[in-house]
Formats: C-alpha cells, sequence, structure tokens
C-alpha cells in the first residue's frame, strides 16, 4: 500500500501540482512582474510591484514568493520588508528587453494552449463535479489520512466528527486506527445525499462541543515568513484562484482559535502533504 512518504507518490503530486507552476509563470509574465523588475533601478518591495501590475497587495505577495521558490526571482529583508529582483533565468528569457525572451510564447501557452488542455479528460467525463471531487477526496485520503490521524494521539477522543468529511474516507482511517472511537460524518445534505448513493456512509447529526472536545484542522502549513513550503504556496495561490481564500501560517490558525475559544494549541508538521493541529475546547 502507498504512503504520502513514498517517492513514487511524492514524483505524481509533483505532476499533479505541475499546472499550478505553469500558472504562477504564466501569471507573472502576463501580469508584467518580471518588466517592471527589471526597469526598476533596484530591487522592490511588495507595493510598488503591486502599484507597477495594477494587482491587489495581498495577492501580489503571493504570487512574488511563490516565484521566489521557484527560483524565478530573488528576495531580500531590509528592515522587516523584503525586496524582489530577477534571478538570471527570468532574466535572460522573461523580459521583453532581452534578446533570448520566451515571453510571448508564454503568453501565447497561457492564454491559448493551456485553455485547450483543459478539456482533455471532457470526452471520456462520465461522473458530475461533485462525485468526482468526493471520490478525489476518498483518493487523497487513502494515501495522507494516516500521517494527519496519528500526528496526535487521538485516543481521548471517544466521539468524533468529521467536518466536511465528504465520502467519509477520513473517517474510515480514524476507525481503523482508533477502532475504540465513534465517527460521524457531518456534511451539507447535497454532499451528504450524493455520498449516500455512492460511498459508505455514517448517519448525519447535528455537531456539539463540550468541555473536554477539540479540533483536529487538517491543513497544508505555511512556514512562518510565508515563503515556503513550495507546494503550500501553490496551494494558497489555487484557493485565492478557485475561493479567494489561502493558506496560513500556525502563528494564524493560533489567532483564529484563539479568538474562537479554544486552548492547548499544537501543531505538527507530518513532512507530507497536509499537517495537523490540534486545539481543545
Amino acid at each position: 500500500m502507498g504512503s504520502s512518504g513514498d517517492d513514487g507518490y511524492r514524483l505524481l503530486n509533483e505532476y499533479t501540482n505541475g499546472f499550478m507552476v505553469s500558472q504562477v509563470l504564466f501569471a507573472a509574465c502576463e501580469l508584467g512582474v518580471f518588466d517592471l523588475l527589471a526597469e526598476a533601478p533596484g530591487p522592490l518591495d511588495v507595493a510598488a510591484v503591486a502599484a507597477g501590475v495594477e494587482a491587489s497587495p495581498h495577492g501580489t505577495e503571493l504570487l512574488l514568493d511563490t516565484c521566489v521558490s521557484l527560483k524565478l526571482l530573488k528576495v531580500e529583508t531590509r528592515a522587516g520588508k523584503a525586496f524582489y529582483q530577477n534571478t538570471e533565468l527570468s532574466s535572460a528569457y522573461l523580459t521583453r528587453v532581452s534578446p533570448t525572451s520566451q515571453c510571448n510564447l508564454l503568453k501565447y501557452m497561457g492564454r491559448t494552449s493551456y485553455g485547450c488542455w483543459g478539456h482533455l479528460a471532457d470526452a471520456v467525463r462520465s461522473e458530475g463535479e461533485r462525485l468526482q471531487f468526493m471520490q478525489a477526496l476518498q483518493e487523497v485520503w487513502s494515501v495522507n489520512g494516516r500521517s494527519v490521524l496519528t500526528a496526535f494521539d487521538l485516543s481521548g477522543f471517544p466521539l468524533m466528527c468529521d467536518l466536511g468529511g465528504g465520502p467519509g474516507a477520513l473517517a474510515k482511517e480514524c476507525l481503523s486506527l482508533y477502532p475504540g472511537c465513534k465517527v460521524t460524518v457531518f456534511d451539507i445534505p447535497e454532499v451528504v445525499r450524493t455520498a449516500k448513493q455512492h460511498f459508505s456512509f455514517p448517519e448525519e447529526e447535528q455537531i456539539h462541543f463540550q468541555e473536554g472536545g477539540g479540533i483536529l484542522v487538517i491543513e497544508s502549513l505555511l512556514d512562518e515568513d510565508r515563503r515556503g513550503p513550495l507546494l503550500t504556496q501553490l496551494y494558497s495561490l489555487n484557493m485565492l484562484v478557485q475561493t479567494e481564500g489561502q493558506e496560513r501560517t500556525p502563528t494564524h490558525y493560533h489567532m483564529l482559535l484563539s479568538s474562537a475559544g479554544f486552548r492547548d494549541f499544537q501543531f505538527k508538521k507530518t513532512g507530507a502533504i497536509y499537517d495537523a493541529i490540534l486545539v481543545r475546547k
């Protein structure tokens, strides 16, 4: 059986997220990030780049930091503020003034070719988007579920609820690890109906937190400086594109959960795709 630490799975995950890397490259070229930095007299901070490319400071910062991880940009910190500049690679191939510029090719790939490739599987697609997403979750947790559920000892929680648990894959993994517990999967009615039709799924019920309860947050955690890991940065941009969301640092989660009355904050980097946070109430 595969695991999140398996080299083959890691390679597969790199392939799966390859489109995100492409879109970072396409977006930075489309916005003119590399040209702006090439024309500037020196490194620029986030505010200057955002103003220069007419984009939001938040989205610009996410994009710039991901470009740093991809070695398309360099960053230096002065008095707590980050300043960005092109690398040799981006100067040679990603600026319009360079004799070896690939900008027009990349813009064509991003605007035209990429959109066409998005329809590659249309001819064989037979399931709805919701079911396909739930099947994808089933596959993700079959490999990653054990690492997040064993990040902390959850044997002290006899009753567990998987909020937004979809097909119940994580709940099943939880039962295999903690056979003495009872797990309830809770989701919106449409998801529950789909799950009951296609997956083995516990009965839905309302969630109540009582003294001694806790939450296990399963997410991909950003480093505190928000400049890594690369995969989490890509996920953060993916959330920005799809839901205007973002990935967060442990400190950010601590602030959010503390304000909701949770205590005993603990987090662990699992070394896999997803990390774990445990809090109690």
